[in-house]
C-alpha cells in the first residue's frame, strides 16, 4: 500500500509535507513547480503516478491565487498521468471567508474554489477548521474538515493544570461552537465578545457576554489575518477585568503589521498551528507566538484514508 502512495509538496507547505512524510516513513514525492516570467504556472511530477494514491499538500496562503493555481495545475497533471486517486490536503482553505452573499452583488468564492478543485479532478479534499462548516456542502466529493481544537485543548490543559480561573472566549457570535468545544476540553465556562465589523479587517468591539473579571481568558478563533479584530477583542476583555489573555488560532495568516499589533497587545501568548507557515522574518519579530504542528494529524488522516478507516480516529491521540 505504501509503495502505491505518493505525497507531493507544492511551494507553500514544503516543511509540513516533509514532517508528514517522516511520520509516514515515506520519501517526499519529486515534483517541479515553475513560474514563468509572465506569471503562468507549470507543475510536473518527476516520478510516475500511474495507478497510485496521490496526496497533494498545499495551503492557499499568501499569495493566495498563485498557491491555488499551483494546486489546480498539479491536479490536472496527475489526472492526465493516470493517477489512481487524487487527494488534496489543503490545511488552510483560502477564499473561505466569502462563504455567502452578505450584501448584493457579492461573490461566493468558497463555492467557486470548491468547484475549481472538483472540475480539475480532485477525488477528496482535507482541510482544517473551515471558516464556516457549511462550506463542506459546496463539495460533491468527500471532504474532511479536521479541527485543531483537540490538539490546542491538550496544550492548554497541560499548561493550566490545577487552575480554576479559566474562561474560553469566542471573539464573535459565529465562533461559539468552536469555543464550546475548547471549553468542554478545559472544563471551563465560555464568554462571547459582542462586536460589529463596519468593514473588512476593521472591528468595533462592543461588550462582553459572560464573566471575565479576574479570569484567565483563552480566546479561540479559526483565522488571524491583520489581527485588528483579535486585538480589539482582547483590549475589551482587559477593560472588563481579565487577568491574563491567551489566544488559540488555527490559521496564523498575519498580514500587514499583524505581528507588531500582537506584540503590543494585552495578549500574553498566542498558540497557532503550522497550517500556514510562519516565516523566519515573522518569527524574529515576536516573542509571544507558540507553533503546534498538524503533521501528526495529517499523517494519521492519510493512513486512515489509505486503510479505509474512520478519519475521526485522528482525535484519539488527544484523549486523556
Amino acid at each position: 500500500m505504501v509503495k502505491d502512495t505518493v505525497v507531493f509538496a507544492l511551494t507553500s507547505s514544503t516543511d509540513l509535507a516533509a514532517a508528514v512524510c517522516q511520520d509516514l516513513n515515506l520519501p517526499l514525492g519529486k515534483i517541479k513547480v515553475e513560474h514563468f516570467a509572465d506569471g503562468e504556472i507549470l507543475v510536473e511530477p518527476q516520478e510516475s503516478v500511474r495507478g497510485r494514491s496521490v496526496f497533494i499538500i498545499q495551503s492557499t496562503c499568501n499569495p493566495v491565487t498563485d498557491r491555488l493555481m499551483e494546486v489546480l495545475v498539479c491536479i490536472d497533471a496527475c489526472k492526465r498521468a493516470s493517477a489512481g486517486e487524487i487527494n488534496v490536503i489543503m490545511p488552510y482553505y483560502g477564499y473561505a471567508r466569502q462563504d455567502r452573499k452578505a450584501k448584493p452583488r457579492q461573490p461566493i468564492t468558497a463555492k467557486l474554489v470548491a468547484d475549481l478543485l472538483q472540475v480539475a479532478g480532485a477525488d477528496r479534499v482535507v482541510v482544517f477548521d473551515l471558516h464556516a462548516a457549511q462550506i463542506q456542502g459546496f463539495f460533491d466529493i468527500p471532504i474532511d474538515d479536521l479541527t485543531a481544537v483537540p490538539m490546542i485543548g491538550q496544550y492548554f490543559k497541560k499548561k493550566f493544570e490545577g487552575r480554576d480561573d479559566l474562561v474560553v472566549v469566542s471573539p464573535d457570535h459565529g465562533g461559539v461552537t468552536r469555543a464550546r468545544r475548547l471549553a468542554d476540553i478545559l472544563d471551563a465556562p465560555i464568554a462571547i465578545i459582542d462586536k460589529r465589523r463596519p468593514k473588512p479587517n476593521m472591528v468595533e468591539a462592543q461588550n462582553v457576554i459572560g464573566d471575565v473579571n479576574g479570569k484567565t481568558c483563552v480566546v479561540v478563533d479559526d483565522i488571524c489575518d491583520t489581527a485588528g479584530s483579535l486585538v480589539a477583542g482582547c483590549e475589551i476583555l482587559k477593560k472588563h477585568g481579565a487577568k491574563e489573555i491567551y489566544t488559540a488560532i488555527t490559521h496564523g495568516v498575519f498580514s500587514r503589521d499583524a505581528i507588531e499589533k500582537i506584540e503590543n497587545s494585552p495578549i500574553k501568548e498566542m498558540v497557532i498551528t503550522d497550517t500556514v507557515p510562519l516565516s523566519d522574518e515573522k518569527k524574529a519579530k515576536t516573542t509571544k507566538i507558540t507553533v503546534l504542528s498538524v503533521a501528526d494529524m495529517i499523517a494519521t488522516t492519510i493512513n486512515s484514508i489509505l486503510g479505509h478507516k474512520p478519519v475521526s480516529l485522528v482525535y484519539n491521540m488527544y484523549k486523556d
